[in-house]
């Protein structure tokens, strides 16, 4: 015995849409059943323009797949992506390593940056490189800051040392030190020093010139244990709009040369009108004044005391 399920169409309200049942028709085997004439049967599924709008649709989707997959494998192949990194940056148990030349457009946060052991470190912009020491609240504890026109460094304790760690240049807010053995200024116009100037030593280059000046004000060489001041190829010139004072508390001044020529002493009376020789002494006013006396068999500053008056 066989059975089959056929869709028949029923008849239903004027005007409206017909309904659909399902007959079910049993037969033995060697039975011809009649069924009725012009069945109103419908196929299941998808036909006409609505499955070639579907089949259209899956070739699109698999269109844009292709070409996704093609752009990820051209991105990967330009960007030189690789297990252990990307182009010229490779990642490393020690953190990034960047060969060749690199452009960064934003800040570049870094606990340390070192070069090659064969190669230089160049860091280079067009307007200026600063670099930034932050503590852990983020505020600037240092600045280094290379513009076209000026070098600025902001910290609180500046210091160059020397490849032994020897300081060899220190600033602070109270003072400068400079390390070296050897300080040498090679400008024209030498330095220029708006306060004192603490040093052992003032020399300048062989066959130079040295001088100390001061255009406006007076100038003081103080030291604990004597001040000494030695021309060993050339003189020694001390010039002054007003008085040079060469004062001792404790010792004696000495002048010793083999002349000593004091071209403009006042110069007293002359002697007796017969006396040839050319022979002077020299004399002292109370309030330390100098003169010349035309000597004589005894002394005759008194004689030309009036210079004193």
């Amino acid at each position: 015995m066989k059975g089959s399920a056929v869709a028949v169409c029923s008849p239903g309200p004027p005007g409206g849409p017909q309904m659909v049942r399902e007959q079910y028709t049993t037969a033995t085997e060697g039975t011809h059943v009649q069924r009725p004439e012009n069945p109103c049967v419908y196929k299941i599924g998808i036909y006409g323009w609505r499955k070639r709008c579907l089949y259209l649709f899956v070739l699109l989707l698999l269109i844009i797949l292709l070409v996704n997959f093609a752009l990820t494998i051209w991105i990967l192949k330009v960007m030189w992506f690789s297990p252990t990194g990307m182009g010229h940056l490779r990642v490393t148990k020690d953190g990034l390593r960047l060969e060749g030349e690199s452009e960064f457009l934003f800040p570049l946060y870094a606990k340390e940056i070192h070069s090659r052991v064969d190669s230089s470190l160049l860091l280079q912009s067009t307007q200026n490189v600063t670099v930034n020491a932050r503590n852990s609240e983020g505020e600037v504890t240092g600045r280094l800051k290379v513009g076209p026109k000026m070098v600025e460094v902001q910290s609180q304790h500046f210091q160059i040392n020397s490849k032994d760690g020897k300081p060899l240049f220190t600033v602070d807010e109270k003072e400068v030190v400079v390390g070296t053995d050897k300080l040498r200024v090679t400008g024209p116009e030498g330095a220029l020093f708006e306060h004192s100037v603490e040093t052992p030593l003032v020399r300048a280059d062989p066959f130079q010139d040295l001088r100390l000046e001061s255009p406006t004000r007076s100038l003081s060489m103080d030291a604990p244990k004597g001040v000494h001041i030695k021309a060993h190829a050339g003189k020694i010139e001390a010039l002054s709009q007003m008085d040079i004072v060469l004062q001792s508390s404790d010792g004696m001044l000495v002048l010793d040369a083999e002349t000593v020529c004091l071209p403009k002493l006042v110069q007293g009376t002359q002697g007796s009108a017969g006396s040839s020789q050319e022979l002077y002494e020299i004399c002292v006013c109370p309030d330390g004044k100098l003169y010349l006396s035309v000597a004589g068999a005894g002394t005759t500053c008194h004689e030309s005391s009036h210079v004193c008056l």
